[in-house]
Formats: C-alpha cells, structure tokens, sequence
C-alpha cells in the first residue's frame, strides 16, 4: 500500500499519457463532418481523419516496444509525448485536409511511441501486489478513453471549435512531460535488436491493404498489399530477432485470438463511426446531438466490462465472451428494427462483457519469452481492426447513406467474431 501511494504521481503521469493517446483514436468520429465542412476535400477524407492515425499507431506498437528496450523507457516516453504535442498543435492549425491527416499520421507514430512504454515503466516501478493494483488500472483507463473520444470530441466541436479537440492535448503533453521527470529509467537487460526491414515491409503492406477500402478500389494495390505481407511473414522466418514470434503461430489459440481482436474492433469502431455519419448526414443533428447518441453505447461498455471483472469472469470465464456477442448481436438486430438508443446500450453492454474475457484468455498458454511480442501483436491488431472498420464500413455508409447495410456487415462480422472466438479454447497438446 505504502508503495502504491509514493508512486501515484508517476502512476497518474502514465495513465494520463495513455489516455490522451487513447482518446485521440477515435476523438475525430463525430467531429469529422464539422472538420470536412470548414476544411474541404473528398468524402473519403472524413475516414483517413480517423485511419491516418490508428494504422501508424497499429504498424509501429511493435518497434515502440523494441525502441524503449533498447533507449530506455523513459527517454522514449517523453519524446513521444512531446512529438504528440507538436503533431497536435499542427492538427489545430491544419489549412486544408492534407496537412491534418498528415499531422494525424505522426500523432499516430508518436503514440506507438508512448503506449508501449507504460506497461514496462509500471513494472519497473511496482512489485506485487502493487504491481497487480497498479496494472489494474490500465484496462479501464484505456477501455473508457476509447468510447469516451468520439463524446469529448463532440463536447469541444459544439461549444468551441473542432480545432480545441486538438489543442487540448497541448497542455496536457506538457503537463505530463514535467511529471515525466518523476519516473524511473528502465530498459531491458538484453534487448533485442530493431528490425527496420520487417517494420518497413509490415507499413507498406498495410498501407496498401488499407488505401483502396477507403479511396477507390484497386484491386492491384490490394494484390500488392497482400504480397507485401506475404514477403513480410516470410521475412520474419528468417530474422533471428523478428518483429513477432514465430513460435505464436504454432497454436491455433493465438491466431484465433487475433482474429477475434480484428473482427471485433472493426465492428466496435466502424458501427461508431456509421452512427456518427447517420445522425449528421441524414439527420441533420448536430455534432453534440450526435456525440450523446453513443452515450448509452459507451455508459454500457462501462458498466459491464466491471460486472464482468469483478464477478463473472472469475466464475464463468470465456463464456462470458459469448454472453457478450451475443448481446452485441442482438443490439445490432435492434438497430435494424428502429429503436436506436436501446439498441445502443445493449450493445455497449456486449462490448464490456466480451473484452474482460477475451483479454484475459488471449495471452493464456503465451510462453514467457512470447509474452513481449503476444502483447505488442495483440495491441497492433487491436487498432488494425480499428482502421479497417473506419475504412470498410465508412465506405460502404457513404456509398449508399444507409445504415442498414453496414448493420447487416457487422451483425455477419459477428458471427465470425464468434467462430474465432470458440477456436481460442486450447486444444489436448497445445503447450
């Protein structure tokens, strides 16, 4: 207790700092119409506002890790926060789109650079029981700042000006590189070396992955992209240091737990930001009407992943991953049918009481040497899933401004959220 207490200062520095770089993930999804109408540019704009920043945060969680190893911790900590600082003010003082995404994309690498580093500097900090109360705090924070961007967004967009929903994250960068000083530098005993080819050719396949989702289709781009990743997996093989473990691989639990994690965050983000587009495109509400909309989506998430933490998971364990898509499913159903708030907080509820169990099962049979990597991998695919519902399912909103499409998409995408989910139970020989 007494070591809990002398470290809040730092431990409050960190969890700020992740919750800034959180927020700012999804901080653009209701503002991104009021951003498209002062600024210009093509529809397709309002989605790169949100993928500009979560695929460079999703390619580079990995090399962030690997940088703190190898620099110290700390010293990566704060130069990615005062990075984010300075990509924030270029955000608030953007003069068209292209110097905003462009801003988005280095807020986006200089969160790679900050998130990896919390989970380390914690435990350089906290033993024990210290350290299990100290990490406890760090899935509500993140859980919380990701559903409570697109409602912050919302609340700076109507009462000042987009802009301030970018400006805000300059004195709070500045506040949390001087508390920055009161944490410890830690780095790892034999890090392990950067692998710049692997981390290039992982950006380029992605990259091209994601850019005919959200511009134009071009299948040959797409063709590239997944050739890309191919030579990157074969890349990989033949590192001695590789970005991701091999070894992961030869388990079908830890597949199917990044699979799970793609679906399941492509639906979460892409419904968010579908709802969003609704209510302002068709219904002409505005940003903060549209931003308490998903109240009752992220006051669900809330409530359940602590119902789920405290009391369900300990005894029901992954079914309750089930109970939670279930749920999700039928908020979506509803959705189809009309009543859009319930359908809302019946699905945030399913959101809660699927990340809890997921969490705590996808890093299960992980070996201490594949934890790093599982952890980074996990994290990457996480905001990859992000970036690919913002491009899908703002694509095919905006091609038809109808939401029921999008809705039919994510209730299919659940089902196989479903069936990836039931593939992380082990196998007899799974070691």
């Amino acid at each position: 207790m007494q070591e809990t207490k002398t470290r809040l200062a730092p431990l409050a520095t960190l969890l700020a700092a992740e919750a800034m770089n959180v927020l700012d993930a999804t901080i653009t999804q209701v503002a991104g119409p009021a951003i498209h109408a002062d600024l210009g540019g093509p529809a397709s704009s309002i989605q790169w506002f949100g993928a500009a920043y979560t695929l460079p945060f999703a390619v580079l969680l990995i090399t962030g890790g690997r940088l703190g190893d190898l620099l110290g911790r700390r010293r990566v900590f704060r130069f990615g926060v005062a990075v984010f600082a300075l990509a924030s003010l270029c955000c608030a003082l953007a003069p068209d789109t292209g110097v905003l995404i462009g801003a988005r994309a280095i807020q986006g690498m200089a969160a790679a650079l900050v998130i990896p580093q919390t989970i380390g500097l914690i435990k350089a900090m906290f033993t024990g029981p210290a350290l299990a109360a100290a990490l406890g705090w760090n899935g509500p924070v993140v859980g919380l700042s990701a559903v409570s961007g697109p409602l912050l967004g919302a609340l700076l967009t109507e009462l000042i000006s987009w802009r301030a929903a970018f400006l805000v994250n300059v004195p709070l960068s500045i506040a949390v590189l001087a508390a920055g000083r009161l944490l410890p530098e830690d780095r790892a005993p034999r890090p392990v070396r950067l692998d710049v080819p692997g981390t290039v050719l992982a950006s380029l396949g992605v990259g091209l992955l994601v850019y005919p989702l959200i511009d134009r289709w071009d299948w040959r781009l797409f063709a590239g992209g997944a050739a890309v990743l191919v030579l990157f997996a074969l890349h990989q093989r033949t590192r001695r240091h590789p970005l991701v473990e091999p070894s992961l691989f030869g388990r079908r639990g830890f597949p199917a737990a990044l699979a799970a994690s793609t679906l399941f965050f492509a639906v979460m983000n892409g419904l968010m930001l579908v709802v969003v587009l609704h209510q302002q495109l068709d219904e002409g509400r505005g940003v903060l009407a549209s931003g308490l909309t998903l109240l009752p989506w992220s006051s669900g998430l809330a409530v359940s992943s602590w119902v789920a933490g405290r009391w369900l998971v300990p005894r029901y364990g992954l079914r309750v991953a089930f109970a939670g898509l279930t749920l999700l499913l039928a908020g979506i159903l509803l959705a189809m049918a009309g009543p859009l708030l319930p359908a809302l907080g019946i699905g945030g509820l399913g959101l809660g009481l699927f990340t809890v169990p997921f969490f705590t099962t996808a890093l299960t049979g992980v070996r201490p040497q594949e934890t790093g990597s599982a952890a980074g991998l996990l994290n990457a695919v996480q905001q990859l899933g992000a970036t690919l519902g913002i491009a899908v399912f703002g694509t095919v909103f905006l091609n038809g401004h109808s939401p029921m499409r999008a809705f039919s998409l994510a209730a299919a995408l659940v089902i196989a959220t479903m069936a990836a989910t039931a593939l992380m139970r082990p196998r007899h020989g799974d070691r």
